[in-house]
């Protein structure tokens, strides 16, 4: 058990923070209360002038699949060698040994969403998973999570550069709808299982999203148009310029996961990128993360990315709720992660100051109740 004493607690459950004591017991938080007393069975770490957040999440990242201190060779975020590949799983490519996941963890974020890259119209399967441990299996928080889709320049440089379908937006969108139709209609039939379509599932069942790569807003629109037709759900990952149509996207429902906004404007659809996007988007109501889309930008730069989608009109509450709470919702951990709440994991960020501060630093990262951050600490 771990006790943690005397520290001011972001629950995410309020705006107002709550002076107590917090239990975590058997990796799940058991108690938030005043005064509660130690015993010989807990470890008591003292947290006298310290904030106690959740563990921030990144809702869209290629975390050990793009790996750091290696070449492009060691790049294998895409399987671009067929434009549709729904069944590639990104927990077979995550290296739980790449060092950005340290990196993750210095800074206090505990959860992310990994999966692969954009180079296809369909993708693959995003997981999501927790940040520390050796076994890629044992870190699995929810998988399938999303199967990822892809529109604009990527897909289309990816294949029609080489005089190959899709070569158009009109020809990308074609091949994701003819995907979907052919899904529907196997899951429809409940015959004989196809390794193919059984994939699907979970998406027409409702139980999980399309993640959509989508940054110019008619690609936003296009795919808004796709899920409507099929009756599915979908997260619009990047939305740089959702800003120019958040009324469109509060009407459909769905959710942003806006970034990487702390990168270079390198392609013409991302021409429109600004740290506004998030501002504009929570103001008409849409619920948004934010992501770096490691390692576009990297993963430890998170609670700066919300820092200054705050400055430039987030909410300070908001950009939390951006990394913390509201993550965790789109992607659907939120019975489990993103608020200090009873009964969730016991999973935070322990800071000295306002993690929006660049001079504050995470004392303590805690993933089910066991301090991995700093890492000499004994678990």
């Amino acid at each position: 058990m771990l006790l943690i004493k005397n520290g001011t607690i972001y629950t995410m459950e309020s705006k107002f923070p709550v002076k107590a004591d917090l239990l975590i017991k058997n990796g799940i938080i058991e108690k938030i209360s005043e005064n509660i007393s130690p015993d010989e069975n807990m470890r008591v770490l003292d947290a006298a002038n310290l904030r106690i957040y959740p563990g921030f999440i990144d809702a869209h990242s290629h975390l050990g699949i793009a790996e750091e201190k290696s070449t492009a060779l060691n790049d294998e975020s895409n399987e671009g060698t067929t434009p549709v590949t729904p069944w590639i799983r990104g927990i077979d490519g995550i290296n739980p040994m790449d060092s950005a996941f340290h990196n993750a963890l210095a800074v206090g974020i505990t959860g992310v969403m990994a999966g692969p890259g954009s180079a296809n119209p369909v993708g693959g399967q995003f997981g999501f998973i927790k940040t520390a441990g050796r076994c890629i299996d044992e870190m699995i928080v929810l998988f399938p999570a999303a199967i990822k889709v892809a529109l604009g320049e990527n897909p289309m440089n990816n294949y029609g550069s080489n005089g190959n379908t899709p070569s158009t937006r009109m020809g990308t969108a074609a091949v994701i709808r003819e995907e979907l139709f052919n899904a529907k209609n196997y899951l429809e039939k409940n015959g004989e299982k196809d390794f193919r379509y059984e994939c699907y599932r979970p998406l027409f069942e409702g139980k999980i999203p399309l993640k959509a790569h989508v940054h110019r807003a008619d690609d936003i629109l296009t795919v808004i148009r796709i899920a409507k037709e099929f009756g599915i759900s979908v997260t619009l990952d990047h939305c740089t310029e959702g800003h120019l149509i958040a009324k469109e996207i509060a009407a459909s429902g769905f959710p942003a996961i806006v970034g990487p906004s702390l990168a270079s404007r390198n392609k013409k659809e991302v021409s429109q990128l600004d740290f506004k996007t998030s501002g504009v988007l929570r103001k008409h109501g849409v619920t948004v993360a934010i992501t770096t889309d490691h390692p576009v930008s990297r993963i430890q730069y998170l609670p700066l990315c919300a820092a200054l989608a705050a400055k430039e009109g987030l909410s300070e509450y908001d950009a939390l709720r951006a990394i913390t709470i509201d993550a965790a919702k789109i992607c659907r951990v939120d019975h489990r992660l993103g608020s200090i709440k009873t009964g969730k994991d016991g999973d935070l960020a322990i800071y000295d100051g306002n993690p929006f501060d660049v001079f504050s630093r995470v004392r303590y990262t805690i993933i089910n109740g066991k301090i991995v951050w700093p890492a000499a600490n004994p678990n």
